[in-house]
């Protein structure tokens, strides 16, 4: 398992020693003018733009500006059991808003957990997966924001090894922000989807849904519009014979309404691999 949407594909025995890896997440992403970075599981884009408007908001009179963004997430995460992992590290991201490449800085730190509340087995019921994120926007100052965002997912695998089957879940984003002026609003995603994984360990999963948002503000003015609007996410990931994660990588349309495109590579980095 690895945070993030882990893969429930076949799971093997309680390993010896828990697998150790930093999992590495590279993203490039484009932000449609006034809106900001949501979508799937996001960490360190979503804090560093809910930071550009809290503290920026000021001096935007338009609302946000169109951006584009490069952000590398560095969760050191530990596989406690073929059930829970937990993980905790820091983002650093650049950004341009059309003036150029910002430089290159540390935008939040997250903890998290991720736990198969139940696993299929073989059963009729699905295995259900629970994922919760802590993400803090740096420095800490007035303005800061702390993002809570929680993941419950539904694998129903079709058949005894678990290599294809069909996903349902939701993710709510809740999003403080430590300013009286400024209020970002919570952020909801319903979503379904399946996956098939190959003889080769190559593993294809796609997921759909609609995200809801509900717009942010600043000094009374709105600097994000809500919005209800498809998002599509398309995963494709190399595997190891005992279900670890080798490569990856993440396509993401989510429209805002304007669509903002997402690619992430996940290249984990083992220290202890079972």
């Amino acid at each position: 398992m690895s945070a993030a949407f882990a893969s429930d594909d076949d799971a093997p025995a309680k390993p010896a020693i828990a697998n150790i890896y930093l999992d590495l997440r590279t993203t490039y992403a484009t932000i449609p003018a006034g809106t900001l970075g949501l979508g799937f599981g996001n960490t360190s884009l979503s804090a560093a733009f809910e930071a550009l408007a809290a503290r920026r908001g000021a001096s935007l009179p338009n609302g946000l500006p169109a951006a584009k963004s490069i952000a590398v997430d560095l969760p050191l995460t530990v596989d406690v059991s073929d059930r829970v992992s937990l993980y905790g590290g820091v983002s650093g991201s650049t950004t341009d808003i059309g003036g150029g490449w910002s430089a290159f800085g540390v935008t939040s730190w997250n903890i998290g957990v991720q736990a198969d509340l139940y696993q299929q087995n073989g059963g009729k019921i699905p295995t259900i997966t629970l994922q919760s994120t802590l993400t803090q926007s740096v420095p800490n100052d007035p303005g800061m924001t702390t993002s809570f965002n929680n993941i419950l997912e539904f694998d129903y695998a079709l058949d005894e090894d678990e290599t294809r089957g069909w996903l349902a879940g939701v993710q709510y984003t809740y999003t403080d922000v430590a300013s009286q002026l400024a209020s970002i609003r919570p952020n909801t995603i319903l979503y379904a989807g399946g996956y098939y994984q190959w003889p080769s360990n190559w593993k294809f999963t796609g997921r759909l849904g609609v995200q809801s948002f509900g717009g942010a503000q600043l000094a009374g003015r709105v600097l994000a519009e809500p919005f209800t609007q498809p998002i599509l996410r398309l995963d494709l990931d190399r595997m190891d014979d005992n279900d670890n994660r080798l490569f990856g990588i993440t396509a993401q349309i989510a429209w805002m309404p304007k669509p903002s495109d997402q690619v992430t590579l996940r290249t984990p980095l083992y220290a202890v691999r079972n």
